[in-house]
């Protein structure tokens, strides 16, 4: 019988995923990943009630569990970069770095290390082990719920004995199997956010490490329109949270275009949002999955998570690629991830470093 050890969250996703993975025949062992140690104005643990939800589970399935406590290589691998992204100005997804630096690197390794033939995630995601050792990171069924975005960094040896579980169901379907199966976390809600943030206040967070500048907003025609309270505070295309009145007789709202962080000015612009479009990005941190690529090709991409996929011409220019959209597309932002897609796979992808307009 094959061990399997299966990433917990206390969610619903990775719930199912262990009951599948048990009624496949697999030996199956829960383990929870502790990433960020932080309490409350109570003095309680955030994370006790995902491992409680954890213990409830995986009693009801009827498999061992553990906890793993990596919040020392988050802060170093993960939470650093976040600082020092939103340091820079830019926006970044910490989200996309933790599964390379944490679930598919030391988790997958502590795994192995308990006797794992294989790792699995609940992860909207496919993957396909190649007869020539080759793994390909295939879309979901459920092109809502695709999770490929988030994994694009993680590197092809790291999918090695790997298993997504959940790749041929829907959101639904797996609710379904939780509800028929008694497992408490059926209609536990999704998580939102940013993973070690969760639903808390943003601005506050992000208060705690890095001190904030107040300084100029100035519209698209020169003029000081307003004062920002700090440049980390927002990103490309928002529109909330600016405290900019309308213009008389001029329909339409504000909208962050730029930032300059050497003089500390926010850039907006009001109505025509025809600033914030773009005709092409450059990456770095280029990590290919499953594939090798020609020096120019044409594929899809996604600028952002909750987007459809875009036509782009790719060409590679030693180790970064300029991407090339065939429609302009809005607010593409420096820090967030390009990622490549042909039919049925994720190629891979990187970081945006700079948007030409």
């Amino acid at each position: 019988m094959k061990t399997v050890v299966v990433g917990m969250s206390g969610g619903v996703d990775s719930s199912a995923a262990a009951l599948l993975l048990k009624n496949q025949g697999y030996n199956v062992i829960g383990l929870y990943m502790l990433n960020w140690e932080e309490t409350d104005a109570r003095g309680a643990c955030s994370a006790d009630n995902d491992f409680a939800d954890v213990q409830r589970v995986c009693s009801a399935i009827g498999i061992p569990y553990y906890s793993v406590n990596f919040a020392k290589q988050y802060q170093e691998r993960v939470f650093s970069y976040f600082l020092s992204e939103y340091k820079a100005g830019r926006t970044p997804n910490p989200d996309v770095l933790c599964n390379r630096e944490i679930k598919f690197g030391p988790f997958r390794e502590y795994a192995l290390n308990m006797g794992a033939d294989y790792i699995a995630t609940g992860h909207y995601c496919g993957i396909e082990h190649t007869s020539d050792g080759r793994h390909r990171l295939l879309k979901a069924k459920d092109t809502g719920k695709d999770q490929t975005y988030f994994l694009n960094q993680v590197r092809e040896n790291q999918l090695e004995n790997v298993l997504f579980p959940l790749s041929g169901l829907s959101k639904s379907e797996v609710r379904k199997i939780a509800e028929e199966n008694g497992l408490s976390t059926a209609e536990k809600k999704d998580s939102t956010g940013i993973c070690f943030i969760g639903e808390r206040n943003f601005r506050k967070f992000l208060q705690n490490y890095l001190p904030a500048q107040a300084g100029k907003i100035v519209d698209a025609d020169g003029r000081t329109v307003g004062e920002h309270i700090g440049l980390m505070y927002y990103t490309i295309g928002q529109r909330k949270g600016l405290n900019l009145g309308g213009r008389r007789g001029e329909e339409g709202r504000w909208f962050v275009i730029g930032k300059d962080l050497k003089n500390n000015i926010l850039h907006v612009s009001h109505g025509d949002e025809s600033p914030l479009y773009s005709k092409a990005c450059r990456i770095s941190g280029i990590n290919l999955i499953g594939c090798s690529l020609p020096e120019r090709f044409e594929c899809s991409a996604k600028f952002r998570y909750r987007q459809p996929e875009q036509k782009v011409k790719v060409r590679f220019e030693k180790d970064t690629a300029y991407v090339e959209f065939e429609n302009p597309q809005r607010a593409v932002t420096e820090g967030q991830y390009a990622v490549l897609y042909d039919e049925t796979a994720c190629l891979g992808g990187g970081v945006i470093d700079s948007v030409i307009y």
